[in-house]
C-alpha cells in the first residue's frame, strides 16, 4: 500500500517495520479523536496533560509585537497543540479547512475554540493579517502536497518533493518569524510540545529564493522529528502525488 512504501522511500526500514509504522500511525487516529471529545476536560487542567519545551523559542518569535507564524504538521495530536500554546499564554489563531458538511464544521470549531484558540479559515487572508498585527501568531500545517502552480520543490527525505508556501510567504510578507512546532505523546500518555528557534525569513530582491531557503530549514526541522516520531506522522498523505503527475 501507498503508506508503506513512503515509509520505506524515506526511512529506509524492512517493509515489516513499514508496515508497523504504518498500522501505529493510523491506529492512533482512534486516540487522538477520543483526545478532542475530552476538550471540555483537558482545557480545565490542561498542565495535567501537556508541557511546552522552548517556550522562548515562541516568545522570542512574538517579541516585536508583530504577531507570527507557527509551521507544524499532522503530526501527534496537532488539535491539541493550539490549545496548549494558548493556555501558556501565547495568542494563536488556528487556521481550518472549511468542511463540506455544516454541522461538522460548527462542531470541530466549537472544539477548537473551547481550548482557547481563534479559528479562521484558510481563503481568509486578510483577518490573518489583521490578528498578526494585533500580535496574534497564526498556526498552518505545512506538510502536505500542495497543486504545481502554487507549490515550490524542495528536499524532503532525500526527494524532491512539492511544499506549501504559506508559512514563509506570509511571515516574508509582514516580516515576521517563522516558529516550527510541534508536539508528540509520551509513553505516559501526557503529550509534549517542542517549540524549535525562529526561522528569518529573508526579504532580498529574489522573493522565490527567499521562501524556499525558509521552507527548507523547516523541511529539515520537520524531517529529522518524523524520524524521531515516526508512527506520529500522517503517512496515509499521498505526500509526493503531484510530483508523479507533473507533466
Amino acid at each position: 500500500e501507498l503508506a508503506v512504501k513512503q515509509i520505506i522511500d524515506c526511512l529506509g526500514v524492512t517493509e515489516t517495520e513499514a508496515k508497523h509504522i504504518a498500522k501505529e500511525s493510523t491506529l492512533r487516529f482512534g486516540s487522538m479523536l477520543l483526545e478532542v471529545l475530552r476538550f471540555p476536560y483537558i482545557n480545565r487542567h490542561m498542565e495535567d496533560f501537556v508541557t511546552i519545551e522552548g517556550k522562548e523559542h515562541m516568545a522570542a518569535g512574538l517579541a516585536a509585537g508583530r504577531g507570527g507564524i507557527i509551521a507544524t504538521g499532522h503530526t501527534g495530536n496537532w488539535e491539541l497543540l493550539g490549545g496548549a500554546l494558548s493556555h501558556a499564554g501565547f495568542p494563536i489563531v488556528g487556521v481550518a479547512q472549511r468542511q463540506k458538511e455544516a454541522a461538522a464544521d460548527k462542531f470541530i470549531n466549537r472544539y477548537r475554540t473551547m481550548i482557547g484558540m481563534h479559528i479562521t479559515y484558510k481563503d481568509d487572508v486578510r483577518e490573518m493579517f489583521q490578528m498578526m498585527k494585533q500580535g496574534w501568531a497564526i498556526g498552518l500545517l505545512a506538510d502536505q502536497d500542495a497543486n504545481r502552480k502554487d507549490g515550490i520543490v524542495l528536499n524532503f527525505f532525500g526527494h524532491a518533493t512539492n511544499c506549501v508556501t504559506g508559512p514563509a510567504s506570509l511571515a516574508r510578507s509582514q516580516n515576521v518569524p517563522m516558529v516550527p512546532i510541534f508536539i508528540t505523546k509520551q509513553k505516559d500518555g501526557r503529550h509534549r510540545v517542542i517549540c524549535h528557534p525562529p526561522i528569518e525569513v529573508a526579504h532580498t530582491k529574489d522573493k522565490k529564493k527567499d521562501i524556499a531557503d525558509a521552507l527548507q530549514q523547516y523541511q529539515n526541522i520537520l524531517e529529522a522529528h518524523i524520524r524521531a516520531y515516526p508512527t506520529e506522522w500522517f503517512w496515509l498523505h499521498d505526500r509526493w502525488k503531484s510530483m508523479r503527475n507533473r507533466s
